[in-house]
């Protein structure tokens, strides 16, 4: 894993990925996954993206830092499906964007998320700010994280090396994840690096060129 050669902040910020495995599972179908859980922070507080499937890799990542925020880019169940119990060992909470809610509460039908993930919203991390695009299409509130002072995005389940993320299940749409990547992803700057929530990065500038081949191939 190349992650070692992501930049760190002058403020000693950092990323790491934790690589958990399991099941997604929607629309009656279970299909087995390896999901990306990435660590934004220093050596004394950090936040978790998408606590997926295995708590015990991230408690260990985490270590003896305060986790300040479990911050979920979706709430399809193999994001998600760690977060409550993570939350809990570590006393974190759990933010979501609202438009989630139903898919939440296919995995937490009796809990609901602490906080709200909004656009526009800033999660600061010692000097690294984390900037909420909210882009659906994946999901209705699917969002990702820009750290511009990384020249990182974490795009969840948005974009990947390839193409958008799927949209040929309930609660997502074609047409709206494209125009959440032109509007917001392809706005970035080309050596933006894209964080997936599945497989390998990616830039900005890499996929920009595919995105017609992309709305010609449908999903």
């Amino acid at each position: 894993m190349a992650d070692e050669q992501l930049p760190t902040s002058p403020g000693g910020v950092r990323v790491e990925r934790v690589m958990t495995s399991g099941t997604f599972e929607l629309d009656g179908g279970s299909w087995e996954v390896d999901n990306n859980v990435w660590l934004v922070g220093d050596d004394e507080v950090c936040v978790v993206l998408d606590a997926g499937h295995e708590v015990e890799p991230i408690r260990e990542a985490v270590g003896e830092r305060t986790l300040e925020a479990i911050v979920c880019t979706h709430a399809h169940n193999d994001h998600v499906n760690a977060a409550a119990e993570l939350a809990d060992a570590l006393g974190a909470p759990i933010v979501v964007h609202p438009h989630e809610r139903e898919l939440w509460e296919m995995t937490y039908p009796d809990r609901v998320p602490d906080e709200d993930l909004t656009e526009g919203q800033v999660i600061t991390v010692g000097d690294v700010e984390l900037h909420v695009l909210h882009t659906p299409g994946h999901a209705p509130g699917a969002c990702c994280l820009h750290a511009p002072a990384l020249g990182v995005l974490f795009s969840g389940d948005t974009l990947f090396q390839g193409g958008p993320g799927a949209t040929g299940r309930s609660f997502s749409d074609f047409d709206t994840i494209i125009e959440s990547i032109k509007d917001k992803l392809f706005a970035l700057p080309d050596e933006t690096v894209v964080l997936t929530g599945h497989g390998e990065r990616t830039t900005i500038g890499d996929e920009r060129p595919h995105l017609q081949e992309w709305i010609d191939r449908g999903e």
